[in-house]
């Protein structure tokens, strides 16, 4: 039997577009180097890795990308998502969300909301295995839907306080009132319950839906300790044990989770991560 392959998309922004974000630009230190951490660890594997900072971070590279990926890829083959960047919330139109809102992560033209993420899950052929690591606000379940985790809250240690990785509500808000026809529609697009995910996919994410991660200098907090936990691919353990580990570094306002939907693979989550095969 013939090995699998990788695909890696590495996405981070230090910035936003004010144009569509009604005149904020989201200012960040850290996320170009989380999505540069994160594309060394793909092409160290042997992943194929495509790296989109800033202002090539934009929903048609993403999805382009993505789309291409779910043609390329089959059983055995593996997809590496990972993003760093600022998280939101808006309503959720569609009415597929428990606690009413859809999680979102911000591109640099525009948001991408979870309901795109998961139509797009569908389309991954049965076998794929798929890993998503989400540097960013409200990120606990942003593959899905789910009920909000713990509080929201602040950090400390290596980490820039003052920076963190949501979009301000009054900015949200007015983000979407102004663009309230072209979310609602996809919104209404991307309805959850209508595609079933054969594809197995875990996510790894900064915080729970309903906290906030935290900026850095050099990485953000949650890649920073990613990245110590990783150890420069020592880590030996499953996907269970990284995120334990990554627990285990991180303050209680800021938990990083493990989520896994689609096609259920025990296989897949009790091995190494980032590995192909």
């Amino acid at each position: 039997m013939s090995k699998g392959k990788g695909i890696s998309i590495n996405i981070g922004l230090n910035s936003v577009d004010a144009n569509h974000y009604n005149g904020w630009n989201g200012a960040l230190k850290a996320c170009e180097n989380d999505a540069r951490s994160m594309h060394s660890i793909a092409e160290e594997l042997g992943y194929t890795s495509n790296l989109l900072l800033t202002t090539n971070a934009i929903s048609g590279n993403v999805l382009r990308m993505l789309s291409m990926a779910a043609t390329k890829l089959v059983e055995g083959d593996m997809l590496l998502l990972t993003y760093s960047g600022h998280g939101g919330q808006m309503p959720d139109w569609n009415g597929d969300e428990s606690d009413g809102k859809d999680e979102t992560i911000c591109l640099y033209d525009r948001q991408l909301v979870d309901d795109e993420l998961y139509q797009m899950w569908s389309r991954f052929r049965q076998g794929v295995r798929i890993f998503i690591v989400s540097d960013s606000c409200h990120s606990g379940t942003i593959i899905d839907n789910n009920p909000p985790g713990s509080t929201r809250g602040s950090s400390s240690g290596l980490v820039d306080k003052t920076i963190s990785k949501t979009v301000p509500v009054d900015v949200c808000n007015d983000i979407y009132e102004k663009n309230k026809a072209f979310y609602r529609n996809l919104q209404n697009a991307n309805l959850k319950t209508l595609d079933v995910i054969k594809a197995s996919v875990i996510l790894i994410s900064a915080c729970q839906d309903n906290q906030e991660s935290l900026d850095g200098q050099a990485n953000g907090l949650f890649t920073e300790k990613l990245l110590k936990v990783w150890d420069e691919g020592r880590f030996s353990g499953n996907y269970y044990d990284f995120c334990s580990g990554i627990k285990k570094l991180t303050p209680a306002t800021q938990i990083p989770n493990m989520y896994a939907i689609g096609k259920s693979s025990y296989v897949f989550k009790h091995m190494r991560p980032f590995v192909i095969f």
